[in-house]
């Protein structure tokens, strides 16, 4: 028997179990048709058309950071790790967003910075380098 202690269980962690579960609890059977509607119209949103996903993932997290969402943030870090952008392509992006959104977008810059370490540190980093 291992007297290793399991990881800690991250803020990011937690909300991505959050998600899951309240995404299944607002979609059951019974669930409002405008809602189901307006889920699948968001998840298309993403799917590649005359951008690709990866670009609109970006943006996605551009406008969240501008609309000071952090959970909307931390979904679009995430899918943006996944999607291939480095570090480096993210934090321009955030920049962008804090020049758009001005200094109220600070708070949520610092939870978005917080947000890439925990992706760091659970998926083993970000890839290297740009484009």
């Amino acid at each position: 028997m291992s007297d290793a202690t399991p990881p800690a269980e991250s803020r990011l962690d937690r909300f991505d179990a959050y998600r899951a579960r309240m995404n299944a609890r607002i979609l059951d059977e019974g669930s409002h048709l405008g809602i189901k509607r307006f889920f699948n119209l968001d998840s298309a949103a993403y799917r590649d058309g005359a951008l690709d996903g990866k670009t609109k993932e970006l943006l996605g997290l551009v406008a969240s950071a501008v609309l000071r969402c952090n959970d909307c943030i931390d979904y679009h870090l995430e899918q943006c790790a996944e999607a291939g952008w480095s570090e480096a392509e993210v934090e321009d992006a955030l920049n962008v967003a804090l020049v758009v959104g001005g200094s109220i977008v600070i708070p949520h810059l610092r939870h978005a910075v917080e947000t890439m370490d925990l992706i760091r540190e659970r998926d083993g980093g970000w890839r290297d380098g740009e484009g």
